[in-house]
């Protein structure tokens, strides 16, 4: 017999069937609970609540356990790269050479952005914050490709527009850098390769080649498969939230592109460089914002340090940190902020204050590290969180459209004034 839930209420028991994971994880099904019994949980938040059954992430915060597909991150970061991860994300498994050979000419042959849309980051003012533009470019593509508003165009068409999104978001995020400097656009060069064809529109002029450096290319490369996908966090679940609707893709990332923008989720490494320059500010002695972040009375925290998902490492951060070091080695930089980091860094893995409580430095930490020792301003950080976030917010699209999953349509519990009449305004 299936494993069952027991549910005592007002004295009547009800049986829920209970639903277990290929990783063992367990879960009661209520979604009948509203039509047996006329309750509904609350769940602020939606922490314990599980909102699809999804192949995609597994994620374990005790164990410190990421994997793709089933594949260890430790093992993809390390012989993979970007573009076989996104496949492998989005279509279930690792690519044949020749499948992931026509899936990069693919890519290659849509990296371009209409000319009118070029006109749209002239609108904007350069002070815009560039997740700002990036999520409405993204969306506006769907005024581009008005075929992607159909949900039933079939297999193929859907592949063609994961294409041109995947082709076409680094340069409109290069772009929108461009823009916040006042510089003028670089145009993708398809025989270059994804992650060295975003630096070069990020970094190069029209006039100027870009020299790319192995090292750099191999750090952000690694930082993009790590970011790539995370389950059902806030981004992600905003997507499957807009796609249910059957929003089409374009739009429905551009949701989850908002979502990522807010400091709660898609900021912390550019608050953990906003914190390191707090400190260069204020003289750069560590002892005293060590003892504050030991204080329980003081509201200063560390940013970068500890996760509220993973209660033991983050296994992400043990990858990054390598890279890390070789990017700050390779650029020889001598700058006080990262000289700062690295000392913050020592303190950490080294006080038993941070070890007991398994506050370890996160891959936010590192990656606000990278990001500013490539000269990349705090306000691109989470848009490149975003470049690397794309795959898995499609697999999730994907996953939950293939499905046919429900609208999602979430419950409440009302707690307003009862009935009452209305009162004219003369008598109020």
């Amino acid at each position: 017999m299936a494993e069952q839930a027991e549910l005592i209420l007002e004295g009547k028991s009800y049986h829920l069937p209970v639903v277990t994971g290929t990783e063992n994880e367990k879960a009661i099904d209520i979604k009948n609970l509203r039509d047996l019994t006329g309750y509904i949980t609350l769940d602020s938040g939606y922490k314990n609540t599980g909102a699809t059954l999804s192949s995609i992430t597994f994620l374990d915060g005790e164990q410190g356990i990421l994997r793709y597909r089933g594949y260890p991150i430790e093992q993809l970061a390390e012989r993979s790269d970007f573009v076989e991860v996104a496949y492998l994300l989005i279509y279930g498994e690792l690519p044949t050479k020749q499948q992931l050979d026509q899936f990069s000419e693919n890519i290659k042959m849509h990296t371009l952005i209409h000319e009118d849309m070029r006109r749209f980051y002239s609108a904007f003012p350069t002070f815009a914050h560039p997740m700002g533009v990036v999520s409405s470019v993204t969306c506006a593509l769907s005024t581009f490709y008005p075929e992607s508003l159909n949900p039933h165009r079939g297999e193929e068409k859907i592949n063609l527009t994961i294409t041109r999104l995947l082709a076409k978001f680094p340069t409109i995020a290069a772009w929108a850098y461009k823009n916040s400097v006042g510089h003028p656009v670089v145009y993708p060069k398809n025989k270059l390769g994804y992650v060295e064809n975003f630096l070069n529109m990020m970094f190069s002029m029209p006039s100027d080649d870009y020299e790319i450096d192995p090292v750099i290319v191999n750090a952000l490369d690694k930082l993009l498969i790590l970011h790539a996908d995370h389950e059902q966090n806030c981004s992600t679940s905003t997507v499957r939230l807009a796609g249910s609707s059957q929003a089409n893709l374009y739009s429905s990332i551009a949701a989850g592109i908002t979502a990522l923008w807010g400091p709660l989720h898609g900021g912390a490494n550019q608050e953990v460089i906003e914190m390191l320059d707090r400190i260069k500010e204020e003289g750069g002695s560590l002892d005293k914002w060590i003892a504050k972040a030991k204080d329980k009375n003081d509201p200063f925290r560390l940013m970068g340090f500890g996760h509220r998902v993973y209660k033991n490492f983050d296994p992400r951060a043990k990858i990054i940190k390598k890279a890390c070091d070789d990017v700050l080695n390779r650029l020889g930089i001598k700058d006080p902020v990262l000289e700062i980091a690295k000392k913050l860094e020592e303190v950490a893995l080294n006080d038993e204050y941070f070890i007991e409580r398994k506050l370890y430095p996160n891959v936010d930490f590192y990656s606000g590290i990278i990001y500013r020792a490539m000269g990349i301003p705090k306000d691109m950080f989470t848009v490149l969180f975003a470049v690397g976030r794309l795959p898995g917010w499609i697999a999730q699209w994907k996953e939950m459209t293939a499905n046919k999953e429900p609208i999602g349509r979430p419950r409440q519990i009302y707690i307003g004034p009862k009935v009452r009449d209305y009162v004219n305004i003369a008598d109020r």
